[in-house]
């Protein structure tokens, strides 16, 4: 199969964020991945789409381009803003803890983005951010 790639651009605003769920849903059934994996694959992009939501533009409108590749042993799903930029290596909310007023972590959703897809990168400068993604396709089966 010759690599196929799916751009979405969507304003960096939450209600759009349920599109791009759909849209990688949409992707991912269609290369047999297991409800599971298509599940990990959404929240993981959903996470890296919020975050761009959250802390990329602040009160600035902005866009998030997200794009999916679709290759014969995986599928690769890169996002993208133009916003602030931030260190992934410390990654903190500038919103509170109401219980102990402690500053959020950003980590949880960088962690959860990395421990349900096989491979991810994060890079981040002062004009956006790329979050890179690669969910490994299943084995196809053959009938015996």
């Amino acid at each position: 199969m010759t690599s196929q790639t799916v751009c979405i651009q969507i304003p960096a605003i939450s209600d759009f964020v349920g599109v791009v769920r759909l849209a990688v849903s949409g992707v991912a059934s269609r290369m047999q991945f297991s409800l599971d994996d298509i599940e990990d694959i959404k929240v993981a992009v959903s996470e890296a789409c919020t975050n761009a939501v959250q802390h990329a533009y602040g009160s600035v409108n902005g866009f998030i381009d997200v794009e999916m590749t679709l290759h014969s042993d995986k599928l690769e799903i890169v996002v993208r803003d133009s916003g602030k930029g931030f260190d992934p290596d410390n990654a903190v909310s500038d919103k509170k803890d109401g219980a102990n007023n402690e500053l959020f972590g950003l980590g949880l959703g960088l962690t959860f983005i990395k421990t349900l897809m096989d491979f991810s990168e994060i890079k981040s400068t002062s004009s956006g951010t790329v979050v890179r993604m690669v969910k490994n396709a299943p084995p196809v089966s053959i009938p015996a």
